[in-house]
C-alpha cells in the first residue's frame, strides 16, 4: 500500500512530468522534438528545488522518487526482445567487466594521488564504476567510513552523474547518430547510477534506453561481492588486520537484501515474457508507455534532489576526482566497444 507521505511529493512530480511532456510537444524544429521530455523534467525539478518553495509536505514522497523510477524500470522490460542482444552479449559483458575493473583502481589512485582518505576514494571507486549511491551505502559500513565522506562520495556521484545524463546524450547525437546500441551500452556502462544511465538511454532513443537499462541492471549484480570484496581487501591490506571474522562481523551490520536490486528480476522476467511471445504488440505498447512515463517521473525526481547546498561542504578534490574518474570510464567504456567492436 501506498504510503499517504509519499503523495504530495509524486503529485509534484507528476505534474512536472506533465509540464515537460507538453512543453516537449510544442518545441519542433525540422519536424522533430530536441527538447527531450526528460531533460525539461529534470531542469524544472532542479529549479523548484533550489529555489526554495518547496512545501515540506513533498520532501518524503521527493525523497523517495526511485519507487516510480523502479516500476518503470520493470515495465520496460516488456520492450527489450532478449534476441536483439544475444549475438553481442559476451562482448557486451566484456566492456562491463573491463570498464569496471579500469575504472575501480583508477579513480582508487587518483583519490590517493590527490590526498583523499583510503574510505572515501575507495567510495568513490565503487560509486562511479558499479551503482553510485546504493554501492556507497552498502560499502560505507565495512570500511568505517565517517558520515562526511558518505555523504561527499554520494554527492559528488550524483552531481557528475547528473552532468553525465544530460550531457553524453547530446554529445552521441553529434559523433554517432543513430548508434542506438553503441550508446546504450555505453550509458549502461559508463553512466553511474541506475536513473541517470537509465535516463540518458531514453534521452538518446527508445532502443539505446532499453539497452542502457539491461546493461545497468547487469552491473548492479555487482554490488554484494565487490563490497565484500572491499571489505575484506581493506581489512587486510589497510587495517592491517588478519582476521576474516572481523570482516564477517562488519559485514552482518549491513543489510545486503536492502542493498541488493531485487527489482532486476522483475525487469528480467518482463524481458523473458515479451523475447518468447507471451506479450501482444497492444500489452507490450502499453507497458513501455506506462513505464516511460513512470521513468519520467523519476527523472522530475532526480531534479528535485539535486540541492545546490549540498556541495558546498565537499571541497574541490572529490569534485576533480569524480569528474576525472567519470571521463576515465566513460573513455574506458568507448575504446573497449572500439577494440572488441560492438555494434
Amino acid at each position: 500500500m501506498v504510503k499517504a507521505k509519499y503523495l504530495p511529493g509524486w503529485a509534484l512530480m507528476l505534474i512536472i512530468a506533465i509540464i515537460a511532456s507538453v512543453l516537449s510537444d510544442l518545441v519542433v524544429i525540422g519536424g522533430s522534438n530536441p527538447l527531450e521530455p526528460a531533460v525539461i523534467a529534470i531542469v524544472l525539478g532542479i529549479l523548484l528545488c533550489n529555489s526554495g518553495w518547496l512545501p515540506a509536505s513533498t520532501s518524503p514522497g521527493i525523497a523517495a522518487f526511485e519507487t516510480p523510477l523502479i516500476w518503470g524500470i520493470v515495465l520496460i522490460g516488456a520492450g527489450l526482445d532478449v534476441h536483439n542482444v544475444v549475438s553481442q552479449g559476451w562482448a557486451s559483458l566484456a566492456v562491463v567487466l573491463g570498464t569496471m575493473v579500469v575504472g575501480f583502481w583508477s579513480i582508487y589512485f587518483l583519490g590517493k594521488a590527490f590526498g583523499l582518505t583510503q574510505r572515501l576514494s575507495l567510495l568513490l571507486s565503487v560509486g562511479t564504476t558499479i551503482c553510485g549511491g546504493s554501492a556507497i551505502a552498502v560499502t560505507a559500513p565495512l570500511i568505517d567510513a565517517k558520515e562526511e565522506e558518505t555523504s561527499y562520495a554520494i554527492g559528488t556521484i550524483a552531481l557528475w552523474g547528473v552532468v553525465a545524463m544530460m550531457f553524453y546524450p547530446k554529445l552521441f547525437m553529434f559523433i554517432r547518430p543513430g548508434a542506438d546500441y553503441v550508446f546504450g551500452l555505453f550509458a549502461g556502462t559508463a553512466v553511474q547510477s541506475t536513473p541517470q544511465a537509465v535516463g540518458a538511454g531514453f534521452i538518446f532513443s527508445e532502443l539505446a534506453g532499453d539497452i542502457a537499462t539491461a546493461v545497468k541492471l547487469v552491473r548492479n549484480t555487482f554490488i554484494a561481492p565487490v563490497a565484500f570484496a572491499v571489505a575484506i581487501w581493506y581489512a587486510w591490506a589497510v587495517r592491517g588486520r588478519h582476521d576474516e571474522a572481523a570482516v564477517e562481523q562488519e559485514a552482518g551490520r549491513v543489510n545486503w537484501l536492502k542493498g541488493f536490486p531485487w527489482f532486476l528480476f522483475g525487469y528480467f522476467v518482463m524481458v523473458a515474457l515479451r523475447s518468447y511471445g507471451f506479450f501482444t504488440e497492444l500489452a507490450i505498447e502499453s507497458f513501455t508507455s506506462w513505464g516511460k512515463f513512470l521513468i519520467l517521473l523519476g527523472m522530475a525526481g532526480i531534479g528535485l534532489n539535486t540541492r545546490f547546498d549540498a556541495f558546498k561542504g565537499i571541497g574541490g578534490k572529490p569534485l576533480v576526482v569524480g569528474f576525472i574518474g567519470a571521463v576515465i570510464i566513460a573513455a574506458a567504456a568507448l575504446g573497449l566497444i572500439h577494440v572488441l567492436g560492438v555494434g
